[in-house]
């Protein structure tokens, strides 16, 4: 150590005001430990702080849960200064302790990413997909991971694409988000040769982990909420119950259909199988508005309950049917509850009863998680549903009070 006698005031000192404080400044040279580097150690350094940094920096992301011996381990620091450190960033809150006795960070630092994701998505021009990418990106950036995304925009040729280029990138695992179960096989294999984790969004790939809607169950939802409606509103008196499908999407999707189906015979059950009629409409708003207009100039009036793929082929047929002067001929309900439904759920005189939310403001945050438990290897289920939820004119201000404001 050396110790230099100082007879000046702080401001002839030359350090900022409040670091010199009498007349006497320890100025240490000392050997710090690293790569065997003598360094001169900074006056102003706190080692305090230092330490607690050196905590901090052993938890990767808000997942990694470490016990004290783990810390300790890390460190290097002593068990009892690692404990008291640990103590009080639990208690600032920088830290949570678990019934497991293991601490978990409640931020992530930024960083040198630690992972490499890519992300193939469905189409930046759909709502749905939109919401899903913006999610991803935030929680992404959240985690501190390097996303490399790419469009896939509907195209089944440009998918492929998409998968070669993310499967040359260099990346960890891929998110990937696209309506043609006929080339999810491919897909797969691309990423499967070279050892790459691939989580599926919404359609099933071979291999891949899913992450979507938990279709039949929703479905099944959807039916008896339209057949309840029809018992109260129309006496049970059913003509036609209209089944909005998009082939592309493959089997697992249009399981949301078939639930439909189950679901208004369930409530309804003298209805025949030739009461419902399947009509294409490839996840469209105008391909579903020009179905239905073409299938209701072939058809008298008669009482219809509407259900589709998702909230765009629904909405459509609402303006074919509004179109045609026939809406109260019908009563329908959307999947999705996407901005344009909840919309059309506020329209004074809409036929729109209800919509089944999918939340796809929250995906990201459910697909960085699972993402993150692949990648440090954790045990995680083959498929992963998202929540759902009826939204009615009761209940749609509560679910998205933000609308309002838009």
């Amino acid at each position: 150590m050396r110790f230099f006698t100082c007879h000046r005031s702080y401001e002839d000192s030359g350090y900022p005001k409040g670091v010199y404080r009498g007349a006497w400044y320890v100025l240490a040279k000392r050997t710090v430990k690293g790569e065997g580097v003598k360094r001169t150690r900074d006056p102003y350094l706190l080692e305090t702080v230092t330490r607690a940094c050196d905590v901090l920096k052993c938890f990767r992301d808000s997942q990694t849960e470490l016990k004290l011996k783990d810390i300790v381990q890390k460190t290097g620091l002593n068990p009892t200064i690692a404990f008291r450190l640990v103590h009080t960033l639990s208690a600032a809150g920088m830290l949570e302790r678990g019934s497991s006795l293991a601490y978990s960070s409640r931020f992530s630092l930024k960083g040198n990413p630690e992972f490499r994701i890519g992300y193939a998505a469905q189409a930046d021009e759909d709502s749905f997909s939109a919401t899903v990418s913006a999610g991803i990106r935030l929680a992404a950036a959240r985690q501190n991971i390097e996303l490399i995304a790419l469009n896939n925009s509907y195209s089944a040729s440009l998918a492929l694409k998409n998968a070669k280029k993310l499967a040359e990138s260099g990346v960890g695992l891929v998110l990937n988000f696209q309506t043609h179960s006929k080339i999810a096989p491919a897909i797969s294999a691309v990423f499967r040769e070279i050892g790459i984790p691939l989580i599926a969004i919404e359609i099933p790939h071979p291999d891949a982990i899913f992450y979507g809607a938990d279709n039949y169950r929703i479905g099944l939802l959807a039916g008896n909420v339209l057949g309840k409606f029809a018992k109260e509103q129309w006496k049970s008196k059913v003509q036609r119950v209209l089944l909005l499908k998009a082939e592309a999407a493959g089997p697992l999707p249009q399981l949301r259909l078939s639930g439909a189906q189950a679901g208004v015979r369930e409530i309804l059950p003298h209805l025949e199988e030739s009461a419902f009629t399947l009509l294409e409409t490839n996840w469209d708003f105008l391909r579903a508005f020009e179905a239905v207009r073409r299938y209701l100039r072939r058809v008298p009036p008669q009482t219809t309950l509407i259900t589709g793929i998702n909230d765009m082929t629904v909405l459509g047929a609402l303006r074919a049917f509004e179109e045609a002067g026939r809406s109260q001929d019908c009563a329908a309900i959307c999947l999705g509850a996407i901005p344009d439904a909840r919309t059309e759920l506020r329209r004074r005189g809409t036929r729109l009863i209800a919509s089944i939310a999918f939340f796809p403001e929250r995906y990201g945050d459910d697909i960085i998680r699972l993402a993150l438990d692949i990648l440090h290897k954790r045990s995680v289920p083959s498929a992963v549903y998202a929540p759902f939820q009826l939204v009615t004119t009761a209940n749609l201000a509560k679910l998205y009070p933000m609308d309002s404001q838009v």
